[in-house]
Order: C-alpha cells, then sequence, then structure tokens
C-alpha cells in the first residue's frame, strides 16, 4: 500500500468529516473509537502520570476538546470515579452529530456542542485541557488558535497535553497491515481504516510541529508513533 509521506497531506478529507456521511457507519465508527484508543492512544498512561497526580491535590475540570464520540472523557471519568477523586470532565466537539450520539452514553459527562474560542469569550476555565487525535484535523491557522485557546483556558495554572498520530511510514503500515483483518468484520461499515489512514497522511511530524510551536509548549514523542504537545503553567498561588 503506497501512499506519499513526505508532506502532510492537507487536502485530504476522512470521511466522517463530511456532513453527509452515512450515519450508521457514522455512529459505528464512534462505537468503534474506543477500541482503536485503548490499542493505540494510550490516555490511561496520561492519566496516571498527569491527571490523578493533579486531583490527588484538589477538585479539577477537565477540558477535552475535539471529543467526538467521548469515550476518552468517558474514560477519564470511570478512572477518576473509581480512585474516588473529583475530576469535572467536559467534551468539547464542534460536531453536533458526535455530541448527540455521545450524550446518549451519558458516562458522567458534560458533553458540549462548541469551539474553545466561545469557552474563552464566556471565561470558562479549566485545570487540563486535552485533545485526542485533533492535531492532523488543523490548518495551521487551526492549531495556532487551538494552542492560543488553550493557554487561555488555563489562567490560574494547569495542563494542556494534545496527543496524536505522528506521521511516519511505519505507522502507515503498521496501521494498514494491522487493520487489514478486521476490515471486513470488526471494522466493517465504519470509516476506521480509511480514516486512519488518511489521518496518518494528515498527521504532523515531530520536526513539523515543533517548527511551529511557540515557546513554551513542549513537543514529545511516544510508542507507538505518537506524538505529545504539551504546554504547562505553574499555580500562581504555589
Amino acid at each position: 500500500m503506497r501512499a506519499d509521506l513526505s508532506v502532510r497531506a492537507v487536502d485530504a478529507r476522512e470521511l466522517m468529516d463530511d456532513p453527509d456521511a452515512d450515519a450508521r457507519m457514522l455512529e459505528r465508527t464512534y462505537e468503534r473509537f474506543p477500541l482503536i484508543n485503548a490499542v493505540v492512544s494510550r490516555w490511561r498512561t496520561v492519566y496516571r502520570r498527569d491527571i490523578r497526580p493533579l486531583a490527588r491535590q484538589r477538585s479539577i475540570r477537565v477540558l477535552d476538546v475535539g471529543a467526538g464520540g467521548g469515550d476518552v472523557s468517558r474514560s477519564l471519568a470511570g478512572w477518576s470515579r473509581r480512585d474516588g477523586l473529583a475530576v469535572e470532565i467536559t467534551a468539547l466537539d464542534a460536531d453536533a452529530r458526535a455530541i448527540r450520539w455521545a450524550r446518549g452514553r451519558g458516562g458522567h459527562v458534560e458533553y458540549r456542542c462548541a469551539y474553545t474560542s466561545e469557552l474563552v469569550d464566556a471565561g470558562e476555565t479549566y485545570d487540563v485541557v486535552i485533545s485526542n487525535h485533533l492535531l492532523h484535523h488543523l490548518s495551521g491557522a487551526e492549531l495556532t488558535a487551538l494552542m492560543r485557546d488553550s493557554a487561555a483556558l488555563i489562567p490560574h495554572g494547569g495542563l494542556v497535553i494534545h496527543r496524536d498520530i505522528a506521521r511516519s511510514t511505519l505507522a502507515y503500515l503498521a496501521f494498514a497491515t494491522g487493520t487489514l483483518p478486521f476490515a471486513g468484520n470488526l471494522l466493517s461499515d465504519s470509516f476506521i481504516r480509511a480514516d486512519g489512514l488518511t489521518s496518518i497522511r494528515r498527521a504532523y511530524t515531530p520536526a513539523e510541529l515543533s517548527a511551529v510551536v511557540p515557546s513554551g509548549w513542549q513537543v514529545r514523542t511516544a510508542l507507538p508513533a505518537r506524538i505529545e504537545l504539551r504546554y504547562e503553567v505553574a499555580d500562581a498561588g504555589s
């Protein structure tokens, strides 16, 4: 399976982003996201490393930007509740279809259909701002706006963690090969495989992301082919 991975395929479009996407396939895609994210996204590690230690100090608010079907938000809510921690989680997405579907799953999460700029304008604040597989969707201007809004949403000290896939030939071939046996069964009638390959083509490399982030932001990498854009502000009261 050949693909030009030398540059971001910024003109490639994921099927699920089409306003006229088949509703049944879109819902099946949302249903399969928890499985994909459990394998590749490693949010349990992020929860243990970053979110749980903060929540052990005080009650916190977490904003999940571009939450899609909300599975990461619900996972974070479930882990924090089992640990007896006071973590208020908001799943944010500008796509009304995603929020409507996610609301039907509950999970002790607040679901909001809005843009981060609207939350900034409303004076909303959070302790942690996260996103999963959002960065590759964004143009350069949209990435700049996301970083600006994310920083504005943690004015009193907090943490921003935007995680995505890193573009590489290995990541592309691994996803193509790993999902092929499930294309006709587990992943059938969904956009998972086609959109996953497109998302890797659209994704940033660590070098590309490092070249455009402003001072104060960090670009980290991890297996499998993960990239993390991170921003942290010390608590003004500390």
